[in-house]
């Protein structure tokens, strides 16, 4: 079909734009399917096998000591690895605002009866009780900023 007033032809519906015949477009696609392809199996083996791998390398299980004193501790095991800060935080409140000293989760009985017996205390080492847990975690550790990581009577020996 001709224009009327200059005789070329009219615009074809794809407005001058190349029509796709499929085959140069199904190089490209066939391109950029392996690339997808080698991106997914780069992360797989990033992400699946790269652990397994590296299993030397990761952070080692922490080494809990039994602790010196008693025979039970205040909570069961399971309870105490998944609550204590919430019982040590509780406690605190009640020690800081209503000046209740010496209840059951108070953090000088924990260090009373977990400090190890090398270093007589619960945050020297990198195996002593709660820095085995907590550099295993990645969780720090600010109670002994303020607080004494060695037991009232060690402490009290080791004062200069």
């Amino acid at each position: 079909m001709t224009h009327p007033r200059c005789g070329l032809a009219a615009a074809s519906p794809s407005r001058g734009r190349r029509q796709r015949t499929g085959k140069a477009g199904s190089a490209a696609a066939a391109w950029l399917g392996r690339q997808v392809l080698r991106g997914l199996t780069a992360l797989f083996a990033l992400f699946v096998l790269g652990p397994a791998q590296a299993g030397e390398e990761r952070t080692p299980r922490p080494v809990i000591e039994r602790a010196i004193k008693g025979e039970q501790c205040v909570a069961d095991t399971a309870s105490m690895r998944r609550n204590h800060m919430d019982m040590l935080k509780h406690q605190r409140d009640d020690t800081v605002h209503g000046g209740i000293r010496g209840a059951k989760f108070s953090l000088a009985g924990c260090i009373d009866c977990h400090a190890s017996a090398k270093t007589h205390s619960v945050a020297q080492a990198p195996t002593d009780f709660c820095v085995s847990c907590h550099s295993y975690a990645a969780v720090r550790i600010d109670c002994f900023e303020c607080h004494s990581s060695k037991p009232s009577a060690v402490a009290l020996q080791t004062k200069p």
